[in-house]
């Protein structure tokens, strides 16, 4: 089986622009690409925090992609919308949302939501930041969510690792399990794509018990 030789960072920039554009929800018209050695920059102005989310993820899509930097700001909302106006939407996307506790609380700064309060898991913590992410008017979405769970079991490592040899994207890539105190785990190893690198912190975040997962997974074509 003869191997595609990997894209220049010309060739690539290239893929991505025409990748950019192909997306329906997102206007390309200004946002910047460089590539140095696959690893992409983002810059640029958008017209949502939304939009910002899917530039960055149709980049991470494209083959010989290493790294990304994301600096694409969102373009000031004007007056028409407030930090209280934001932080009563956002407050009332939270309740609203059934995947997302009590014990979540939001606050918002200068057009920036800021989630705090504790969870029992990382898909509390994704469900409670996709749940504002639309409220109109915010710029980025951080959260200072602490997760706490129950202690892991006993033998994490070996869960996990057969939890990434079950996964039909992941099987047979050489990734190490290195679990660490307090439930923390630390993924190595090489993938092959963003998706890979994604899905395999994914299905280490699963496992019962695990508060935090150090991805140095290396994206390698």
């Amino acid at each position: 089986m003869t191997r595609t030789p990997p894209k220049t960072d010309s060739q690539l920039k290239n893929t991505l622009v025409e990748e950019l554009k192909w997306i329906p929800d997102v206007d390309s018209t200004h946002i910047g690409i460089t590539v140095d050695d696959g690893a992409v920059t983002l810059f640029g102005e958008v017209d949502s925090y939304p939009e910002k989310l899917l530039a960055e993820k149709a980049v991470m899509r494209v083959k010989g992609v290493t790294a990304i930097a994301q600096e694409i700001t969102v373009r000031d909302p004007g007056a028409g919308v407030s930090d209280t106006d934001i932080a009563r939407e956002a407050g009332e996307a939270l309740r609203r949302a059934v995947d997302v506790p009590e014990t979540v609380r939001v606050s918002v700064h200068d057009h920036v939501i800021t989630l705090s309060g504790d969870v029992q898991g990382q898909h509390e913590r994704s469900a409670a930041a996709r749940a504002v992410r639309y409220t109109k008017g915010v710029r980025s979405v951080t959260s200072s969510i602490v997760i706490r769970s129950a202690a892991p079991t006993k033998d994490i490592k070996t869960a996990i690792t057969a939890a990434l040899v079950r996964s039909a994207l992941l099987e047979g890539l050489n990734i190490t399990v290195t679990p660490r105190e307090a439930g923390e785990v630390e993924l190595d190893g090489t993938v092959r794509s963003w998706t890979e690198h994604r899905q395999a912190e994914l299905v280490a975040w699963s496992a019962p018990g695990i508060t935090t997962v150090v991805n140095n997974l290396r994206v390698q074509y």
